[in-house]
């Protein structure tokens, strides 16, 4: 074969291999998004001093030049989201490259490990179950500041509300969901120049079916209008996702939604934000009639982040049981008498093991000091001495896992 023909399959195969690698986003010294970039480049803008590496609070890595770019010029990405109930997936997507992944725990259902099927506790960690622990022990003081010897009317009763529960609002759990995912997509606006956010139909009309069908589609319409002040906004039909997605040959997790995989939740956000470069439309001709798909996206390697919030508890005056000798403890509070707060994310190392983690609680008595360390499910790893454990970052109140 001639040498001519040698080079020219080599840079055809060479080419294919980098639409297949993943990119690094870049900002301009200005902190304006620029089109991502590939690794290779990347590091040799790092290496010549020409860029910084750095990480956004979601723990994606970018780079941020220290000189002017030569253009300014980008190219359409666009954020998919495949919203659940207890998880949402979110992905971001060019025509070549997959650019990151999201699976984000949402804190307004968490699912406890300790509730049985037949046990139908609230989790008090979730906001659901807070709020129900909040209304019962406000009920509870609201009891105790009653004189019942005196009559009916004369008691310390509080006023008729009316008709102020009439307003719509959302429910405060299915806010902190859609918070959650407002809050990936304003930070990774911060990086990438997103020209659509295609969001996926879940459950429903609710102006036409009426308000409040399901925790998923109360406050879907709320989301698209916060969105839309990011980037315009797209809806996409859920009947279409599965089609879109067998076409790009990725695969879906049936079973158990809570798997911290891509094939769960990302997966279905990649084949929605797929929609803006391929699409199956119908074709007609003198013979015949039919469908075809038109377009291209590449999929490619790209980082998966899971992300979740610490699971703390805001302060309370005592806990709800007494202790020996009729003592109420304090409870809740993020402040600890150490220099460290609730959800700082720490490093300490144990047996010759480096361990990092987060604060989430503390003992301070006269015969042990220690802080709790957790992981990003928030499962407990130990209790350290507070001079073994160094600050690696303050709390942004969110927990990554990369």
């Amino acid at each position: 074969m001639p040498k001519h023909k040698l080079a020219r399959d080599w840079i055809i195969s060479m080419n294919n291999q980098n639409l297949k690698v993943t990119r690094v986003p870049v900002i301009d010294p200005d902190g304006k998004p620029l089109m991502p970039t590939t690794p290779a480049r990347a590091r040799k803008w790092i290496a010549f001093g020409k860029a910084l590496g750095k990480r956004n609070k979601l723990g994606v890595f970018y780079v941020q030049l220290t000189q002017k770019p030569s253009g300014h010029e980008t190219q359409k990405i666009v954020a998919g989201t495949d919203r659940g109930k207890c998880f949402t997936g979110i992905a971001f997507q060019t025509k070549l490259a997959t650019i990151a992944l999201f699976h984000a725990c949402l804190p307004g259902f968490y699912k406890s490990k300790n509730l049985s099927k037949k046990n139908k506790t609230l989790d008090r960690q979730s906001v659901t179950g807070k709020m129900a622990k909040r209304a019962e022990l406000r009920r509870t003081r609201r009891g105790q500041r009653i004189n019942r010897k005196v009559a009916f009317k004369q008691r310390n009763h509080r006023q008729k509300r009316f008709g102020n529960r009439r307003k719509k609002k959302l429910p405060p759990s299915v806010r902190s969901n859609r918070e959650m995912e407002l809050r990936i997509l304003n930070e990774m606006a911060k990086l990438l120049p997103i020209s659509e956010i295609r969001d996926e139909a879940c459950g429903g009309n609710t102006k036409k079916n009426g308000f409040g069908i399901s925790p998923v589609t109360v406050g879907q319409e709320w989301f698209r209008k916060q969105a839309s002040l990011i980037a315009p906004e797209v809806v996409v039909d859920s009947l279409d996702t599965g089609k879109y997605r067998d076409r790009l040959g990725l695969v879906k997790e049936r079973k158990d939604k809570s798997k911290q995989q891509a094939e769960t939740h990302a997966n279905d956000a990649i084949a929605i934000a797929a929609t803006a470069f391929i699409q199956y439309r119908a074709f007609s001709t003198a013979n015949t009639h039919g469908h075809e798909w038109v377009g291209e996206c590449t999929i490619t390697p790209a980082p998966f982040i899971v992300l979740t919030r610490p699971k703390l508890f805001r302060r309370k005056l005592y806990q709800e049981n007494y202790s020996k000798g009729g003592i109420l403890k304090r409870q809740g509070g993020t402040i600890t008498p150490f220099g460290f707060r609730s959800g700082d994310y720490v490093q300490t190392s144990r047996k010759g093991e480096v361990i990092q983690g987060w604060i989430g609680g503390w003992t301070d008595t006269q015969k042990q000091k220690n802080v709790s360390v957790y992981d990003h499910n928030w499962s407990r790893i130990g209790q350290f001495d507070p001079k073994n454990v160094r600050l690696l970052q303050r709390s942004s109140k969110l927990c990554v896992s990369r």
